[in-house]
């Protein structure tokens, strides 16, 4: 079955028309005949929005009940039953109500979309999971419920919801969002201007970054050379020379003033070793454009000015920044120079911008090292002064007589000539050409290929042997430096390689894209198999080439042991180059294992910690259950017994022993659940507005009479919290308040107290107990610690552990102080409704309203 289509609505807040748009699209579906229908959507008694809902199919809703209340969420069952053509989706970062098929909605609907059902869904661009730490730093809300980045790219339609920060506000102040009652606080806290601004930009810009991964990809599919100016994108040309940060600084104010705009700065590692950088130089303006937010690349390339308009054009540049040539005057005379050939070459769509530096026509501070086997200018070259040369000169040596000692010396000057420029055939031509023409002119008897005296024979060989010498003296050198040329632009990808190993970049997608990027190919992938007859699978790509089912496939193919392989599409890379591929290769796989082996190490520490918890565990069962246990025992036998005629006080005191052991019992086991829930991550807070003068007083149940002094206004502000979780950390501080409470003082009694502070409300449970030095007091949170000589009978030490970790998942903090006079004072603060956050995230968490905006 095809897999069905996911199209998504994003916004940059709550209350800018997602599921507006959402349910209009569904109308316009429905009219044209699409079987469309409402899988969950949540209008959250707007009435323009519920309005929408009439005259759409609605699949029912499953009801589940959680602590005491009852919830409704999707019926995934009934949905893939129904079997839609298009299925509508509200809230996909939504976190489901336990007990649901799936713990998020997004995996709800990869399972419509597996089932071939197509899916509208809304998100807002805060519960993007990347962008958590970012919206905290602009909101100052940590979002709890969020989706993976991953989920929404690969999404078939993203639409952005847009509305300008005015807007929106005027939509909040005139109740088409929120309660009224709430209006004034979102206004003045997470609505502010400069919050929506914020969010607008980065919705607008993590779309333009999805758009422009389209863009990628429509290019590479259809083979798109051009360049589309869609964005600014300036690629910085470096050589390695100190010119470099300037032309990088260059760049990023060019960046700056377009919208969106990128720096790419790219260093051309040539084989023939013409350039002379310095590593220590290259590592500073890496380190110095990835700071002003540009990325940098390292590309090997025979000729420098096409590999720079090749990598230009591929990332879809718009501007090519280089620095002023550091030649002297007089090295003009040997070419253009780079900048001159790009800016001819560069074609109408892609500028070129020449930036001066201190460095201008300064030299290039190392000789320029002329390190190809001989180029197509040098042969030809050779090829005349070999074969024109010795033509012109017996013409010349016609007209005068020099002897023939001067006249092989010269020609042998053609010869030396032609060799240093050509190399061993041309000289070798030469030395041929040039001996006839000597033997025939020259060398007696004249106009005839005979030698008659034999030290003309002599003087000949000599010369041609020469000839032969410097030749292969001269070939013998260019070959020698172009291998050193070439083992030089080797280390420097290796060092680059290395260095990348050292910085800790051990993504091996981004490896894949390098090895892509530098060898100039489509595509890069590593493929793996279990064995030699399981097929081919891809552990990792870069690129947009076709997929590869088998490492044959590809144009290039550079196996890693038995069972994977390094393949490359695009082009076929030369035998001298395949030794760097290699090292690119191997450094996959280690890559490729060391990821594996971070996994196991992680699902290794959890197992680790899982034991020790287990360990523990056992040891509280061993020591600290087993005294009830025991007392309970006795209690049951003496009852039992028919020995002893026990007195109804007797009876009455060995059954209130008994009840007292099993409350132990329940205390002890109730705390090791909880703690073993925490340890696992299973705790849901079903968080909503609660009074804490309903909650508290439920928490003093179990305390001896007398022994608390409740303070808690009811004039306090309603505050964000699980009711089950707050009764329960508040049992477990003030139980262990009053446990560490003396009881010889008159002012012994635990108070519990209740003020609002800013947008918090704090709760604190102070003692007159023994207190906790500083440096324990974040120890005593710790599970099994119990403070000070507490026998075992005191509880097996996680009463505060739970307390906090509660007090956490319910978004609070839970901190110890010093008692002003001695003793400790329990603080558990938390979010007061109607604040910043509780504004920013109605996290209506009731059967009526179970809206999860931003957290």
């Amino acid at each position: 079955m095809a897999r069905g289509k996911l199209r998504i609505y994003l916004g940059a807040a709550p209350g800018v028309g997602k599921t507006y748009a959402m349910l209009s699209e569904a109308h316009r579906r429905v009219e044209r005949g699409t079987d469309c229908v409402v899988a969950f959507v949540e209008h959250h008694d707007r009435p323009r929005t519920e309005v929408m809902l009439h005259g759409l199919e609605q699949v029912p809703r499953k009801d589940l009940e959680y602590r005491d209340a009852l919830f409704t969420e999707m019926d995934v069952d009934a949905v893939l039953h129904r079997a839609p053509a298009v299925a509508l989706v509200d809230e996909l970062a939504h976190t489901n109500i336990p007990g649901s098929r799936n713990a998020k909605r997004w995996q709800d609907v990869e399972e419509l979309l597996a089932a071939g059902i197509d899916v509208v869904s809304t998100v807002n661009i805060q519960h993007l999971e990347s962008l958590g730490d970012v919206v905290e730093s602009i909101t100052g809300v940590r979002q709890r419920e969020t989706v993976p980045d991953e989920v929404v790219r690969r999404a078939d339609q993203i639409e952005l919801v847009d509305m300008s920060p005015q807007a929106l506000r005027r939509r909040m102040a005139h109740g088409n969002i929120y309660q009224p009652d709430k209006v004034d606080a979102a206004l003045s806290n997470y609505f502010r201007p400069g919050n929506l601004t914020a969010l607008r930009e980065l919705a607008l810009l993590w779309v333009a970054d999805r758009v422009d991964e389209y863009l990628k990809q429509y290019r590479s599919e259809h083979r798109v050379s051009a360049i589309w100016g869609s964005r600014e994108r300036i690629v910085v040309g470096l050589t390695g020379g100190p010119e470099g940060r300037t032309l990088i600084r260059r760049a990023a104010r060019l960046a700056e003033k377009g919208a969106g705009g990128e720096v790419l700065a790219v260093y051309i590692s040539r084989s023939d070793g013409l350039t002379s950088a310095s590593p220590k130089e290259l590592a500073v303006q890496r380190t110095l454009v990835e700071d002003l937010g540009g990325t940098f690349h390292q590309v090997v390339g025979e000729d420098i000015p096409a590999s720079l308009l090749d990598f230009a054009r591929g990332v879809n540049a718009t501007q090519i920044v280089l620095g002023s040539s550091r030649r002297k005057a007089w090295q003009y005379v040997l070419g253009p120079g780079v900048g001159a050939t790009v800016a001819r070459e560069s074609g109408p769509d892609l500028d070129v911008h020449i930036v001066t530096h201190e460095e201008v026509a300064k030299g290039r501070g190392l000789p320029v090292a002329r390190g190809a086997r001989l180029g197509r200018g040098r042969i030809i070259a050779g090829w005349l002064v070999g074969l024109a040369g010795p033509a012109v000169m017996a013409v010349l040596l016609n007209t005068v007589d020099l002897g023939l000692a001067n006249d092989m010396l010269l020609f042998l000057t053609l010869t030396v000539a032609a060799a240093l420029l050509g190399g061993l055939f041309p000289a070798l031509a030469s030395a041929a050409f040039g001996s006839l023409l000597l033997n025939y002119f020259y060398t007696p008897p004249l106009h005839r290929l005979t030698i008659a005296d034999p030290k003309n024979i002599v003087a000949i060989v000599i010369f041609f042997g020469v000839a032969l010498s410097v030749a292969s003296v001269v070939d013998l050198a260019a070959r020698r430096t172009h291998q050193a040329a070439r083992l030089r632009a080797e280390s420097e990808i290796l060092s680059f390689l290395a260095g990348n190993v050292l910085r800790g970049e051990t993504s091996l997608d981004a490896l894949l894209e390098r090895v892509r990027e530098t060898f100039g190919m489509e595509s890069a992938a590593l493929l793996e198999r279990a064995s030699d007859v399981e097929p081919w699978s891809c552990a990792g790509r870069a690129g947009f080439g076709p997929a590869l089912e088998r490492p044959e496939d590809a144009d290039v193919d550079m196996p890693i042991g038995d069972h994977m392989a390094l393949a490359l599409t695009g082009r076929v890379l030369p035998a001298e180059n395949r030794r760097v591929l290699a090292a690119f290769a191997a450094q996959a796989a280690v890559v490729l294992d060391r990821r594996r082996l971070q996994e196991e190490a992680e699902q290794a520490r959890a197992l680790a910690e899982g034991n020790r918890i287990r360990t523990a565990l056992l040891a509280a069962v061993s020591h600290d259950l087993r005294t009830p246990l025991a007392g309970i025992k006795a209690a049951v036998s003496s009852l039992r017994s028919g020995d002893v005629a026990w007195s109804e006080e007797d009876r009455a005191e060995l059954l209130e022993g008994i009840e007292e052991g099993a409350d132990r019992l329940d205390h002890l086991v109730g705390n090791l659940l909880d703690m073993s829930r925490l340890q696992t991550g299973t705790v849901t807070p079903i968080v909503r507005e609660i009074d804490l003068d309903e909650v508290v007083p439920m928490a003093l149940v179990g305390v001896p009479d007398g022994s608390v002094d409740l303070d808690v206004p009811e004039t306090l502000p309603m505050v964000e919290a699980d009711a089950g979780l707050l009764e329960r950390s508040v049992a477990n501080l003030v139980e262990n308040a009053v446990k560490y409470s003396p009881t010889d003082r008159a002012d012994s009694v635990v108070v519990v107290s209740a003020s609002a502070i800013a947008d918090r409300v704090e709760l604190r449970i102070v003692d007159r107990g023994p207190g906790v030095p500083d440096d324990a007091k974040e120890r005593i949170f710790e599970p099994f610690q119990r403070y000070g000589d507490a026998p075992r009978g005191a509880g097996v030490g996680l009463g505060l552990a739970v307390a906090r970790g509660f007090a956490e998942a319910m978004g609070g903090t839970l901190n110890a102080e010093d008692t002003p006079g001695g003793g400790l004072t329990m603080v558990l603060s938390l979010r007061a409704a109607g604040s910043v956050t509780a504004a920013a995230e109605p996290v209506a968490q009731t059967a009526a309203e179970p809206e999860r905006q931003a957290s």
